[in-house]
């Protein structure tokens, strides 16, 4: 099955909002998915842990996680390396808590530094966290994200590579791998090749379960700019769902549309009538 999920609370959720009243609100709309931002900081109450997974349990809504934006794994401050790897643990042994199956984490910043470089110490930092996975979050993913800007560590071949070594599976995102071409990747030809090598590193059966985020993007020619409404982008959405529904992708879609749950039902209505 393929969940198409809203990227936070959606906007229409009633005052006071938080997680468990966006999860209520997503179930009425008819959303069966939700990533829950902790982009900022991660929540470290067990009991709201307990009561968000049991609200997505019992509404039957898939969860994951994005991590926080302040993690550099290549960082070569020690200060800050730790303060990374334990941001990525916090949001892992959370989202064990609360039901969710991945976590998504945007890894390394370049830092002028060779690729091979950087993906060692990608590399060094990721085998601190694993150790970990056993006690700390022994069924949710570490899915490291492709990313918008050629200054992050992030390439489509990148994060498969690194994904393959620890047992993981990556965050892919198409929109961020259109930005990061200056245009390219925007084709069924493109994401059928995105798949191909999908498949042949993390294997066959590794395409049912997948988690993905999509949306229109902005992007200048050094990468991303903004995340844009699917209808005021260059997206080609409704052939990537094609594409999706050819390939008989399982997994999560997560919409990082500026219109949360819009365009989210954008997303799974057209998919459905395909």
């Amino acid at each position: 099955m393929l969940r198409f999920a809203v990227a936070g609370t959606p906007h229409s959720t009633p005052a006071p909002g938080g997680t468990v009243e966006g999860l209520i609100r997503a179930h009425k709309l008819g959303i069966t998915a939700m990533e829950i931002e902790w982009v900022q900081n991660v929540p470290k109450s067990p009991e709201r842990m307990a009561e968000i997974r049991e609200t997505a349990e019992e509404l039957n809504i898939t969860l994951t996680v994005h991590a926080p934006y302040f993690v550099n794994l290549n960082s070569p401050d020690k200060a800050k390396l730790a303060a990374s790897k334990r941001r990525v643990l916090d949001a892992l042994s959370m989202a064990e808590l609360c039901g969710a199956r991945s976590v998504c984490v945007h890894a390394a910043f370049n830092l002028g530094l060779p690729p091979e470089k950087v993906f060692d110490s990608v590399r060094h930092a990721t085998e601190d966290i694993m150790k970990n996975k056993s006690k700390v979050f022994p069924r949710v993913n570490l899915a490291y994200e492709t990313m918008g800007k050629a200054s992050q560590f992030g390439t489509l071949e990148e994060v498969l590579k690194i994904s393959k070594e620890f047992g993981n599976y990556p965050c892919v995102d198409p929109a961020h791998m259109h930005a990061r071409t200056n245009g390219a990747i925007n084709s069924a030809k493109e994401w059928e090749e995105m798949f191909d090598l999908y498949e042949k590193i993390l294997g066959k059966k590794s395409l049912k379960s997948m988690h993905m985020h999509y949306s229109g993007i902005a992007y200048t020619t050094k990468g991303e700019r903004m995340h844009l409404p699917l209808r005021k982008s260059d997206a080609r959405w409704k052939e990537f769902l094609q594409v999706l529904k050819k390939r008989k992708i399982e997994g999560i879609v997560v919409c990082e549309s500026p219109l949360l749950e819009e365009d989210t039902l954008l997303l799974r209505n057209t998919f459905a009538r395909l």
